[in-house]
């Protein structure tokens, strides 16, 4: 193996790795969010469309990252659609007082996503 090949192969688990990293962040930041401070602020933070995108970006991020975990051939499909939800989720968050870190960690969950996707097509 050269060593141009060994670097890629780095760089290249290097960024599944961060990938991985970032949609477990965003998992735990939603869920958390959503269970601590969404159910206890109420009112907005608990519109049943915000409420649910919550929970559907914690959960495609956890599912993302074990697609990635496993190695499935699938992993590029799935980052294309964690990128999608995450951004939807980030967009909701921005307009919320409080939700901050929730859409901060969406958006670097995303932007990690589209870069997967986009190397893997």
């Amino acid at each position: 193996m050269s060593h141009s090949q060994t670097t890629h192969d780095t760089q290249a688990h290097e960024k599944l790795q961060d990938c991985i990293d970032a949609c477990s962040e965003c998992h735990e930041t939603c869920l958390h969010m959503a269970m601590t401070h969404c159910l206890d602020e109420g009112g907005k933070n608990v519109e049943a469309g915000h409420f649910r995108l919550m929970i559907n970006c914690a959960e495609i991020c956890q599912t993302t990252s074990n697609f990635m975990l496993s190695g499935s051939l699938f992993h590029k499909d799935i980052t294309a659609v964690c990128a999608k939800i995450c951004e939807a989720c980030a967009e909701s968050c921005v307009d919320i007082e409080g939700m901050e870190d929730c859409a901060i960690a969406c958006r670097d969950c995303a932007e990690s996503c589209r870069q997967m996707s986009d190397e893997m097509q």
